[in-house]
């Protein structure tokens, strides 16, 4: 009988010998920083790599997750232990903050302290980031649009080439034109007209209010 014992004893799940070989030797989960050592397991309570907040270390383990804006209490006994699809138990809480913490209450009735209000605590959490989410997506927020820098690089150099070729027709109208009113070409007479009275207008419109400015300021 005491064979039998300790062969059953070894055959199950031992909590030790989990947490020794993560702590000491390998876990996929752990990821170590220059203050403290964080778990990425989601099943974990606390976020924090240490035997207490394991969920791989503790076969009796209970956390708070959160599922489509759902609250869900997970609960893990060594009961279950033999079949892994089934080792979390999923509680929907309700969405009344009271009586979500009233279930909670009821169904770790007898558990140790510290996974009752740590689950309180990740329970609090979850709620305040989904009422900031409910408040978030009922505002207007501005929509953020991706940059092609290559595009845009090459559209201010496109546009830069155009201005530049611009100004040179301008220049290019403005000394034909001046060339035209200096009588320089003799007797053309197929340059464009209305080109030429627009120039015209505009000088004796320059001229005439360099004039007004003048007697303005002689008065």
């Amino acid at each position: 009988p005491l064979a039998n014992s300790q062969y059953v004893q070894f055959t199950m799940q031992c909590d030790e010998v989990i947490w020794q070989v993560i702590n000491q030797q390998f876990c996929s989960f752990k990821t170590k920083t220059k203050t403290s050592t964080f778990c990425r397991n989601p099943h974990n309570v606390t976020g924090l790599c240490n035997r207490q907040s394991c969920p791989l270390a503790n076969s009796q383990y209970a956390t708070i997750t959160e599922e489509n804006g759902e609250c869900i209490l997970n609960i893990k006994t060594i009961e279950r232990a033999h079949s892994p699809a089934n080792l979390w138990e999923k509680i929907v809480l309700s969405k009344n903050y009271a009586d979500a913490l009233k279930q909670i209450d009821e169904n770790l009735k007898y558990w140790p302290n510290f996974i009752v209000h740590k689950c309180k605590q990740r329970l609090t959490k979850i709620t305040q980031y989904l009422i900031r989410m409910r408040k978030l997506s009922t505002q207007v927020r501005p929509k953020l649009v991706g940059v092609h820098k290559k595009v845009e690089k090459r559209e201010r150099n496109r546009e830069a080439k155009a201005l530049r070729a611009a100004n040179i027709e301008k220049n290019i109208e403005k000394e034909l034109l001046e060339r035209l009113r200096q009588g320089t070409y003799g007797d053309i007479y197929n340059f464009p007209m209305e080109q030429y009275e627009a120039a015209l207008d505009q000088e004796e419109q320059l001229a005439e209010d360099e004039e007004d400015e003048r007697e303005g300021a002689e008065e």
